[in-house]
C-alpha cells in the first residue's frame, strides 16, 4: 500500500472510497494545516513550472489558487481582502504587465 502523507482535497478520500480501495487519514490541526498548506502550494508550483502547455499550466494555477484561498482562510481573511491587497500593491509598485527586467541598479 502506498503512503503518501500529504494534504490532499476534501473529496480526495470519498474518490478512493469510490474505487473500493481502502484508506487511512486524519484531521490537521491549524498549525499543522498551514505548514501542509505550504507545502503543498510550493508542490503545485513545480508542477506548474514543469507544464508543457497553457491546459496544464492553467490547471496547475487553479491548485495553486485553490491553495491561496485556504492559506486566507487560515490567517482570518477572504481572498477579496487579499485581492484588494493584491490591487494596494499594484497601484504603489506596479504589475508585471510591462514585463521589465531588471539588470542592475549602480550603487
Amino acid at each position: 500500500m502506498p503512503t503518501y502523507n500529504k494534504l490532499v482535497r476534501d473529496r480526495i478520500p470519498e474518490i478512493i472510497s469510490g474505487t473500493g480501495k481502502k484508506h487511512s487519514t486524519r484531521i490537521l490541526n491549524k498549525s499543522e494545516f498551514i505548514k501542509e498548506l505550504r507545502r503543498k502550494s510550493l508542490e503545485e508550483l513545480e508542477e506548474y513550472m514543469r507544464a508543457d502547455n497553457h491546459e496544464e499550466a492553467l490547471e496547475e494555477l487553479a491548485d495553486l489558487l485553490e491553495i491561496i484561498h485556504a492559506l486566507a482562510e487560515t490567517h482570518g481573511a477572504s481572498i477579496e481582502k487579499v485581492d484588494e491587497l493584491r490591487k494596494q500593491k499594484a497601484e504603489e509598485r506596479g504589475g508585471f504587465k510591462e514585463k521589465i527586467f531588471l539588470i542592475e541598479v549602480e550603487d
